[in-house]
């Protein structure tokens, strides 16, 4: 039986929570999370170290509320869906009626990644709808940016607030509209210099040769072999499954690589792709989501000449 604002609500009841002091953030956290123990129900904070102390030092010590390690869980986008997905099919599984989850995203990924964390927040929103969870995401105005602002009131269908409401949000897009739509890419400042290495309708295997020498040691060696995995597949489906001509480009900085793939189709029809697998044996769909998985950062751009995907191991935290 759920409990709460949700009892009457079947799958996932998404919260966004906005608060610009850390008292206005307890007041809805803590009956949040207190309330969840008492029922009964899997209670969990996934944030980072000053909003976790914060949070735990206004709960009572042995209460039942886990702390999960938000830089574990939230090292992707994909993965951190594949990571929950986990989690509540095991609690669900051990007969849970509701589940309770506080996360935060961490502040860093505000800037050039931010695109896909804003992905994953309206994503979720059916990734996790076989689920009985309730969840809030919280940010803290006094540091997050207007435009991510905007973003999370698209993504999140409701907010709740220090005084016990639970607000529909004006801006609330269906994810299936909010993926469809070309947002913005931060261009990285490599891509205005001249490429290490640029190839038209490259093989696989001069995919993979055109990555490793971009790798002047700069990122660390796993990280270069899962970039060339994911340049390998992503050249391969632009090649079968998109239109020519396919187009590799491999830029080389002091701390990152950096690789665009570019062909002239729609890119894929499912607007889920590479946040989750694609289950109904689309092109391309599986690949796509364990390179999500496997690469430091992954963007995608579709225009009238075409559709591009760039993909970056190591830093990608910089701005154009």
């Amino acid at each position: 039986m759920r409990t709460g604002a949700a009892a009457r609500h079947h799958g996932y009841y998404h919260e966004a929570v906005r608060y610009d002091s850390d008292d206005e953030l307890l007041a809805v956290a803590v009956p949040f999370l207190l309330d969840g123990v008492a029922a009964g129900e899997p209670t969990y904070v996934t944030v980072g170290e000053r909003t976790g102390a914060l949070v735990r030092s206004a709960l009572p010590a042995g209460c039942g509320v886990e702390f999960l390690s938000a830089g574990d869980v939230y090292a992707r986008p994909a993965s951190a869906i594949r990571s929950y997905r986990e989690l509540l099919t095991g609690q669900v599984a051990a007969g849970a009626t509701q589940i309770r989850i506080i996360g935060e995203v961490p502040p860093t990924e505000f800037g050039a990644t931010w695109d896909w964390w804003a992905r994953y927040e309206s994503a979720i929103n059916h990734a996790y709808d076989d689920f009985p969870l309730w969840s809030m995401c919280a940010y803290d105005t006094r540091i997050t940016p207007p435009a991510v602002l905007a973003d999370v009131a698209r993504t999140h269908p409701r907010f709740a607030t220090a005084d016990g409401r639970h607000v529909p949000s004006a801006t609330w897009t269906p994810p299936t509209e909010y993926l469809r739509e070309c947002r913005p890419v931060v261009p990285d400042p490599l891509q205005a210099e001249p490429p290490v290495v640029e190839l038209t309708d490259p093989t696989a295997a001069e995919a993979r040769a055109a990555v490793h020498k971009a790798d002047r040691g700069q990122v660390r060696a796993d990280d270069v072999d899962d970039l060339v995995v994911a340049v390998s597949e992503t050249v391969t489906n632009a090649l079968r499954h998109g239109r020519p001509p396919v187009r590799l480009r491999v830029w080389s900085g002091d701390d990152r690589i950096v690789a665009t793939v570019r062909d002239g189709g729609d890119g894929p029809a499912d607007p889920y792709c590479g946040l989750l697998p694609v289950g109904d044996g689309a092109p391309g769909g599986l690949g796509l989501w364990i390179t999500y998985q496997s690469c430091s950062h992954v963007t995608w751009h579709r225009d009238d000449h075409g559709f591009t995907l760039r993909l970056t191991a190591g830093n990608p935290r910089v701005a154009g």
